[in-house]
C-alpha cells in the first residue's frame, strides 16, 4: 500500500500545472448567480434617446423576460433590460453559446435580430439609455457577432479604419490599421464567422483591461486595448465588473456560459 502511495504521489507530482478549471455561471434550472433588470419596451430604436417611462426595476420581472426553458435560458426580448452577474469579474476567459429563437419585438420588427454580452460591466442599471450599464459590449446580433459598443462613455484604443452606415461614421477594425485611441464608439469586427440561424455559436471574451479580445465560433474578430472609464477630470483603468446578457427586442437563448481566470497576460492568447 505504501509503495502504491508512493508512486501515486510520484505520478501527480510529475504532472505539468493545470490551467485554471472553468466555472459554470449558468445552472440550467434557475437563474442562481444572476439578477434581472427590467427597463421598458422603447418607443424607438434610438439608444440614446431616454424614454419617460418608469422602468420595472431590479429584480422585478412581472413579464419573465429573464426565464429557464428546458434547461437553456431565454431571454425573450419582448422588454429592454439585462440579465446580472451578482459577482465582478477581472482576467478573465468567458465563454457561451447562443442560438435565436423565432419571436421579435417593437420596434426592432424589422431589424436584425439583437441582443449582446457586456462585461467590466460597473455603476447604476440603467446608466446607457435607461437599459443598461456602463460596460464595454460584445455585440450579438445576425450578421455582427463579435461586433464592439461602448455604453455610457468606457473608452478603448484599436487598430481601426473609418467606415459609416448612412450618416452614422464609427470605425471598423483592421489589425493592420494604425491605432486609434480614444474609441467611445461602434467598431465592427473582422470577417463573418456566424453560423445559420437557429444553430449554436460560441462566443468568447478574454480580457486582463489591458487586452480585450472577441472570438465567434474559434475566430478572433475583434482586438482592443486599454479599457478606461469617465472619471471626474478624466478616465480611469477599468478592468473589473459585472456581466450583462442584454434584452433587444429578440427571443435569444443561451446555453454553457462558463468562465476561468487568465493563466497569462490576454494579449498572449
Amino acid at each position: 500500500m505504501k509503495a502504491v502511495t508512493l508512486v501515486s504521489l510520484c505520478l501527480i507530482l510529475s504532472q505539468p500545472l493545470l490551467a485554471s478549471e472553468w466555472r459554470s455561471l449558468f445552472n440550467g434550472k434557475d437563474l442562481t448567480g444572476w439578477q434581472p433588470y427590467v427597463s421598458y419596451q422603447p418607443e424607438t430604436n434610438v439608444h440614446n434617446l431616454i424614454s419617460k417611462q418608469q422602468p420595472q426595476g431590479l429584480n422585478n420581472d412581472p413579464n419573465r423576460i429573464f426565464s429557464v426553458v428546458d434547461g437553456l435560458l431565454r431571454v425573450s426580448g419582448a422588454e429592454w433590460g439585462g440579465l446580472t452577474s451578482i459577482d465582478e469579474f477581472e482576467n478573465f476567459h468567458l465563454q457561451l453559446e447562443v442560438k435565436w429563437g423565432k419571436q421579435k419585438w417593437y420596434p426592432r420588427l424589422e431589424a436584425p435580430m439583437d441582443s449582446g454580452l457586456l462585461y467590466f460591466a460597473v455603476g447604476p442599471q440603467g446608466a446607457q439609455s435607461g437599459h443598461w450599464m456602463r460596460s464595454h459590449e460584445f455585440q450579438i446580433q445576425q450578421g455582427d457577432h463579435g461586433d464592439y459598443h461602448s455604453l455610457d462613455g468606457v473608452i478603448i484604443d484599436v487598430h481601426a479604419t473609418d467606415t459609416h452606415i448612412g450618416d452614422w461614421k464609427f470605425y471598423k477594425y483592421d489589425p493592420k490599421a494604425p491605432l486609434r485611441t480614444n474609441i467611445a464608439d461602434r467598431v465592427l469586427k473582422l470577417g463573418l464567422h456566424e453560423k445559420p440561424v437557429g444553430e449554436w455559436d460560441l462566443l468568447e471574451v478574454i480580457t486582463d483591461g489591458k487586452t480585450l479580445i472577441h472570438k465567434v465560433n474559434g475566430h478572433e474578430v475583434f482586438r482592443g486595448f486599454n479599457s478606461r472609464q469617465p472619471v471626474a477630470g478624466g478616465f480611469a483603468p477599468l478592468t473589473r465588473g459585472k456581466l450583462q446578457i442584454q434584452s433587444e427586442g429578440a427571443e435569444t437563448f443561451f446555453r454553457n456560459i462558463r468562465v476561468r481566470s487568465l493563466t497569462k497576460p490576454a494579449a498572449e492568447y
